[in-house]
């Protein structure tokens, strides 16, 4: 809205209304820009339409690929966005992502908890609505900050100054950005999914992303034991997941697909199938079966025609059916043409590793019936991502017969190898991995599920061992503050970042005068002015 013609409504509303007269115009418009989203909804339609426009950008070129961090407190997601636009200038393609994973391990009542979907349902909306909450606040302090400015400018008479930032508000850009959100298998069946993805999106989600795995089999992406469903289960939630989009009025949300079923050996059901080569009877084709020669044999067994044979599935004590082995990249092809074809937008193909080319393999192949196919990737912590990549280039070292006698395979992950010429190899790959596999493999979006579980850990550990160490206070000055006051962390004035600013400017909105205010010169904030 333009600023001074927002000023000037108001002021004609508070002269239809005698008795709000202590009422200021400006403080009134101050407040409107710094809640532009009122409700999730406003948020879930402003982001579905960002992406909506990254993914179009990225058809029309693979350089336009968009990225994120996996965020478990709306702190973490505010200074991550604080940063970009520090850093960067512009919030453009960077996505907050909401991790399933991260919501068991951190933010469940019952305590830290494995990805099973142990985790209250309800625990997850409400981390999306405590992220956007954050990031609204961000903006509300940095528009704080401008409306002061503009205060400084004008009592100083400069005309000019007060005008430019005047242009600055207007033309603000929002922390609010895109937000991928974990719905994992979608906590239950079709309807309970439905009910989920509404608290998400009325939360503010404009993206989920819901996995083939059953419910109540869930396991983490990275680890064994994970359960498929048939295809028919899966695009039911995903049409849930659309219905609740469709009716809260979020008409361009994004479901994005994921399969695990490169890692997932087993089915806890035959899909239905009515006739030959329709996608149950494609899902079944993939099971490991025997051949019945004597029906007499059989007990409690569950018999399939293939081609015109009896065959049994074989069963596991756990009752559940097994795949035969290999076929994990084929039903990960299927799994993605089908949920594509069924109203999905984008696709997550778990894999065990970051390698572009088995990647850009099935996505060819997909590519080859929905030609547009993209893909949301997860450049996981899970993966050694040094050990992977140094191991990737001794192997293509070794087939184009370049000498690799000096390295040993097994243990490349060693320090001795940083600074070898196939050590700098694989960090070049590496850095440019999000960037190859975009234009290769058809990934549109890279995240990180739980890089900042990771750097939190880590950057304890630093502060633990150096204060309770010999450093003591040094420990914290020389390691943190020191830092954040020259590298302009916003954080460092912790008081302002807490809302005391803000605080202090409604006190004078709602008191004038005889405001009490926390920023005056005993508070101790002013020593970081400088």
């Amino acid at each position: 809205m333009a600023y001074k013609t927002d000023i000037r409504q108001i002021e004609d509303l508070i002269a239809e209304n005698a008795t709000w007269s202590g009422i200021t115009p400006e403080a009134v418009t101050r407040m409107r820009l710094q809640n532009r989203f009122k409700t999730g909804l406003d948020i879930a339609r402003y982001t579905a339409d960002i992406m909506r426009r990254d993914m179009a950008a990225y058809d029309a070129d693979p350089a336009n690929y968009t990225q994120s961090l996996g965020c478990w407190h709306g702190f973490i997601a505010q200074q991550k966005m604080i940063s970009i636009k520090k850093h960067f200038g512009t919030t453009k393609g960077r996505y907050l992502y909401l991790s399933g994973w991260m919501v068991a391990a951190l933010r469940s009542e019952f305590g830290p908890l494995p990805d099973q979907s142990m985790h209250e349902k309800t625990s997850v909306p409400a981390l999306i609505e405590e992220l956007y909450t954050f990031l609204r606040q961000a903006d509300a302090r940095e528009l704080g900050m401008l409306f002061r400015e503009i205060d400084t400018a004008r009592a100083a008479g400069d005309i000019a100054r007060e005008r430019q930032l005047q242009h600055a508000v207007e033309t603000y850009q929002t922390h609010v950005v895109p937000i991928i959100a974990d719905i994992d298998a979608g906590f239950g069946n079709a309807e309970a999914t439905y009910l989920l993805a509404k608290k998400m999106i009325e939360a503010g989600a404009c993206a989920l992303q819901i996995e083939n795995q059953v419910s109540d089999e869930k396991q983490c992406g990275h680890q064994d034991g994970k359960v498929t469903v048939p295809h028919e289960d899966f695009i039911a939630k995903i049409r849930a997941c659309r219905y609740a989009f469709l009716e809260l009025g979020i008409d361009n949300g994004i479901i994005v697909a994921r399969t695990d079923s490169l890692g997932a050996g087993l089915t806890k059901q035959i899909a239905v199938s009515t006739q030959a080569g329709d996608i149950g009877d494609l899902y079944n084709s993939y099971l490991d079966c025997e051949e019945v020669a004597d029906i007499s044999s059989l007990n409690g067994d569950v018999i399939i025609n293939r081609g015109g044979k009896l065959m049994r599935p074989k069963r596991l004590p756990s009752n559940l059916y097994q795949f035969r082995e290999g076929t994990g990249a084929d039903r990960c092809v299927l799994d993605c043409i089908t949920s594509l074809q069924n109203g999905a937008d984008l696709l997550w193909i778990e894999t065990e590793k970051p390698h572009i080319e088995q990647i850009a393999g099935m996505v060819d192949r997909v590519r080859a019936v929905v030609p547009d196919a993209k893909l949301v990737y997860n450049n996981s912590p899970s993966f050694n991502w040094t050990l992977n990549f140094r191991q990737q280039v001794f192997d293509a070292w070794s087939q184009a017969g370049k000498d690799v006698s000096a390295y040993d395979r097994a243990r490349l992950m060693s320090v001795d190898y940083d600074a070898t010429p196939l050590g700098q190899e694989a960090d070049e790959r590496i850095r440019t991995f999000q960037r190859d596999a975009a234009a290769r493999a058809g990934i549109f979006h890279h995240l990180i599920t739980l890089p900042t579980y990771h750097t939190a850990a880590l950057s304890t550990d630093n502060l633990a061992k150096a204060y309770f160490g010999e450093a003591g206070m040094l420990g914290y000055v020389k390691g943190v503050q020191r830092k954040e006051i020259r590298e302009g962390i916003a954080c460092v004035k912790h008081q302002n970042m807490a809302g005391s600013d803000l605080g202090d400017d409604h006190k004078d909105y709602f008191a004038g005068e005889a405001a009490l205010k926390a920023g005056g010169s005993h508070n101790t904030m002013n020593q970081f002015a400088a």
